[in-house]
């Protein structure tokens, strides 16, 4: 069982008239735990493509002055830390600009894999999925 964190935008408040149609909310996002196989393969590249420049940056500038700046033995092994961390932090790295851009955590969920977790929000909070992504 894994356990994916449910992101997602909280009510927002009738702006308009009585009887006009509710503005439309985006469907929630939903991040699993745990550690991050791609951002430990492909660190900057995949902190990238998930828009988190500065994480992205940091990690760059990091691992080139661990490879440059290091000794021969002590680079290896720093560079091959600095991804082991980034694997263990990108998930978090993630929330945090969910949270930053108006998603804070609505809730968990546990199931084997996206589809079913997708089912069982749905189950327990259907007021927030509207309609499948």
């Amino acid at each position: 069982m894994r356990l994916y964190t449910v992101h997602a935008e909280p009510p927002r408040v009738q702006t308009g008239p009585e009887g006009w149609p509710e503005p439309k909310a985006p469907p929630p996002v939903l991040v699993p735990e745990g550690f991050c196989a791609g951002a430990f393969l492909f660190g900057p590249i995949w902190f990238a493509v998930n828009r988190l420049w500065w994480e992205a940056l940091g990690l760059l500038a990091l691992t080139l002055a661990a490879a440059f700046l290091l000794p021969a033995p002590w680079s290896g092994v720093t560079v091959l830390a600095l991804q082991v961390l980034a694997g263990l932090e990108a998930r978090d790295r993630l929330r945090a600009r969910l949270a930053r851009r108006g998603r804070p955590m609505a809730g968990v969920v546990a199931a084997p894999d996206l589809d079913a977790a997708w089912f069982r929000l749905t189950q327990q909070r259907p007021d927030l999925v509207k309609s499948p992504p």
